[in-house]
């Protein structure tokens, strides 16, 4: 798909973002800037963690996603009993044709969302590696394509250990974005009372279609990144590495997400070209899961953001060619 034949795409692209973001507020209110970020992780192409603690809306805002897009969507409930088998699908044997066939399990889809997946065993977390990085799961050494876009919007509650399995590194660097929803403030949250008091909660149709999120994908990595942002992405990501409160740093991968995420956020904004604060206001949710803190910085409890801020403030800030 392309855009309308004499529409600026970069305004076209806004107004489509505009719509879903408008579409999803109707079921979470007073939460426009996490809004704002899963439509960015969206249309940079990655995958979505949404960490916080129960009832905040982490699943309402799965929802109401997969909801606004006219795309197949399919609910895993993560469980300690789960199997791999459960999520890619499994090979059958067919009497009547005595062959066998595959049966595609539910992460065929084009929105995938995978509630409470620490409850998961590891070997059934493991199950999303191959999909969520090469879109595509092999069995029995036959592989299969998931359809495009893919996406995978995961919820966990951090508090709550009992009965969880911690996703591992390599797990979470397969996440572009880790989102907190947050508490509401009190306005929010009266008005959602007073709502809820008159009304049930809205049912969100659809207001694009997956044909013009495949567009708006490819069109993000066309979102013009100049040498000197490139090499701001690239100072922040070695600053990572040798800053002594961190164990790893960001890797290239991480880099790239970074890139992809800042190009996302322009386009959103209506512009074809990114600038340092696209790259400033994705750093965090792009980088801090990535990030393994030193022992004894773990004892200081201090947080990843705060190591990334410091970062942030202390890397110089690309300077444009008409200002100096």
């Amino acid at each position: 798909m392309t855009n309308p034949a004499g529409t600026d795409p970069a305004a076209y692209f806004a107004g489509v973002h505009a719509k879903l973001q408008a579409n999803i507020a109707r079921v979470l209110t007073g939460k426009a800037d996490v809004i704002d970020s899963a439509l960015t992780c969206l249309f940079a192409g990655g995958h979505l963690l949404l960490q916080d603690v129960p009832g905040v809306g982490k699943t309402t805002l799965a929802k109401a996603l997969a909801a606004s897009i006219d795309a197949s969507c399919h609910r895993i409930q993560f469980t300690p009993d789960l199997l791999p088998s459960d999520i890619t699908g499994t090979t059958v044997y067919d009497q009547r044709h005595a062959t066998f066939e595959f049966r595609p399990g539910p992460v065929f889809a084009h929105i995938v969302i995978a509630d409470e997946i620490n409850r998961a065993s590891p070997k059934t977390q493991s199950a999303l590696l191959e999909v969520m990085q090469e879109r595509q799961v092999t069995v029995d050494s036959l592989t299969y394509a998931v359809p495009e876009p893919f996406l995978v919007v995961a919820t966990q509650n951090p508090i709550d250990l009992e009965g969880t399995y911690r996703l591992p590194e390599a797990q979470l660097d397969r996440f572009l974005f880790t989102l907190s929803v947050g508490y509401p403030d009190r306005a929010d949250e009266q008005a959602i009372l007073t709502g809820r008091a008159a009304a049930a909660a809205p049912t969100l149709t659809p207001v694009t279609s997956v044909d013009e999120v495949r567009w708006m994908i490819q069109y993000t990595s066309r979102i013009h990144v100049a040498d000197g942002i490139a090499g701001y992405i690239t100072d922040l990501v070695h600053a990572t590495r040798i800053d002594t409160r961190l164990k790893l740093g960001a890797s290239p991968r991480a880099g790239l997400a970074l890139m992809r995420a800042a190009q996302a956020r322009a386009a959103g904004k209506g512009r074809a070209f990114v600038v340092p604060d696209d790259v400033k206001a994705v750093a965090a949710p792009t980088l801090a899961h990535r990030l393994v803190l030193d022992p004894d910085a773990e004892v200081r409890r201090t947080r990843p953001e705060a190591v990334l801020a410091d970062i942030l403030a202390a890397v110089a800030v690309p300077v444009p060619a008409s200002s100096r």
